[in-house]
């Protein structure tokens, strides 16, 4: 099922500095929570305990907003996709001080791994929250919400399932909408269908403290 990619990256890969629990988590609780995507397509009900709904969070940094979402909705499974590792070691630390069995994790680029790895009519919902916005315009291209990849991230979705965005940079905010309404593929909702109250994220407080104003935005697959 390998398919090779022209997708542009939308982020830079980069280790920063763990912590001592941070590499502490990582060793002891990767075998548990982490998932190793390999040649093949991962059957998502074998990698929980319960078999429901999944929700696709991508690039979930810390992990506190997707731990937080993870006791509040005990009826979903949610798979968290990172590049960061420290913010990974955060997230394992905390969900098994939790003991939350309705996380898994995954560190790779989620182009490679939808591309790879996932079936269609996967998950019920995918989670964006404040993706790096690229500000510059000669970076735009590598803004991760683009017409192709809205295009795969709705051929993994359920019929009406949700496409649940935030940012808090105005540029990128119109772009999305602009996107999303080219792609054809999505429907906005005045609000999430899953999501009764969204955690507020690290990212989320810098923004407000720079004065930068939230963009929630929702969307569900078309059905036709």
């Amino acid at each position: 099922m390998q398919q090779t990619s022209s997708f542009i990256r939308s982020f830079v890969r980069r280790e920063g500095r763990f912590t001592k629990a941070q590499r502490e988590a990582l060793q002891l609780h990767w075998a548990h929570y982490g998932i190793e995507p390999g040649q093949e397509e991962l059957n998502l009900d074998k990698l929980f305990v319960k078999k429901q709904p999944v929700v696709l969070d991508i690039g979930f940094g810390n992990g506190e907003s997707l731990i937080a979402l993870a006791k509040q909705h005990p009826e979903l499974n949610f798979l968290g996709v990172e590049v960061y590792q420290p913010g990974i070691g955060n997230l394992l630390r905390n969900t098994f001080a939790a003991k939350l069995e309705n996380i898994r994790v995954i560190n790779t680029d989620v182009v490679e791994l939808l591309n790879n790895s996932i079936a269609t009519n996967s998950f019920a919902a995918v989670l964006i929250w404040f993706a790096d916005p690229w500000p510059k315009k000669r970076h735009h291209k590598r803004r991760l919400i683009q017409v192709p990849f809205l295009q795969l991230l709705a051929e993994k979705l359920v019929v009406k399932g949700e496409l649940n965005i935030a940012t808090d940079w105005q540029n990128y905010a119109e772009h999305i909408q602009e996107t999303v309404k080219q792609s054809g593929l999505f429907e906005e909702l005045p609000s999430s269908t899953f999501i009764q109250q969204r955690p507020q994220t690290k990212f989320e407080r810098r923004g407000e403290k720079l004065g930068h104003k939230v963009s929630d935005q929702v969307y569900i697959k078309k059905t036709n």
